[in-house]
């Protein structure tokens, strides 16, 4: 048992008296397959951090590494025998989750590229994962949008409280979701772990009925720890129980 293991067992007490993620019931957004991006460093590691999502109440992950090509190449074919490795080592250890692999996307030309070629992973009823740029704004961002939306294809936004150059035009964020466009915010932001204008525009998102969707971006036990602590968190428990998010149609 590692040492953060043994903290949190130590306070379980106090953490049964929050509420479980089991309202959520499904992550979309992590990074837990092994070795290929910045989340899971190796196997092991990738079935701690699902045991712990587990344990909190989450019956099924969908997890999505980088596809960034400059960065972190990733291409189905690898990703597709990561989560195949990683549900074989589930089923040996009889952890019961559902599991499955999914991407972020980065909005760029190799992105573009994939949605022509129409090489995508999908999860639910053909949802699509993508992030922009966290330095500024891309001019291809509503190009790529228009072609995934055509194509089929519906798309998320992810982490959009986390474009801070977006911060002080709130109307860019009414402008993403008038286009189609589904936002899914990070739980761990409403720790003030990406800083206090990111838990302030996560917060205006929410009372702004702008969120569709809630995900963990776990990618190490650090983030694990972040989320014990949101299990406390008044609006994040408002959010959850105001039956408007969607994770649960995944």
């Amino acid at each position: 048992m590692s040492l953060f293991s043994k903290i949190l067992k130590k306070n379980e007490p106090a953490l049964a008296e929050q509420f479980q993620f089991t309202l959520v019931g499904i992550d979309m957004h992590s990074h837990l397959l092994p070795g290929i991006d910045d989340g899971a460093v190796d196997i092991e590691n990738s079935i701690e951090l699902i045991t712990h999502l587990h344990e909190m109440g989450y019956q099924k992950l969908i997890t999505t590494p980088h596809i960034f090509w400059d960065m972190y190449p990733n291409t189905s074919q690898i990703i597709r025998e990561k989560e195949a490795l990683v549900k074989q080592e589930l089923k040996q250890r009889g952890l019961e989750i559902a599991f499955q692999a999914a991407a972020e996307y980065y909005i760029d030309e190799h992105f573009e590229s994939l949605i022509e070629q129409e090489d995508l992973l999908t999860f639910g009823d053909r949802h699509i994962l993508f992030e922009l740029s966290f330095d500024e704004e891309q001019v291809n961002h509503r190009r790529a949008v228009f072609n995934l939306q055509v194509a089929g294809y519906k798309p998320i936004l992810a982490h959009p409280e986390r474009y801070e150059y977006w911060h002080n035009n709130f109307s860019k964020y009414e402008d993403v979701v008038d286009r189609g466009v589904s936002l899914q915010i990070n739980t761990n932001c409403l720790t003030g772990h990406y800083g206090p204008g990111v838990r302030s525009i996560a917060e205006r998102l929410i009372e702004a009925d702008l969120v569709d969707f809630i995900g963990t971006d776990c990618h190490h036990l650090g983030h694990i720890g972040l989320l014990n602590q949101m299990r406390q968190s008044p609006i994040l428990k408002k959010l959850i129980e105001s039956g408007r998010l969607l994770n649960h149609t995944l």
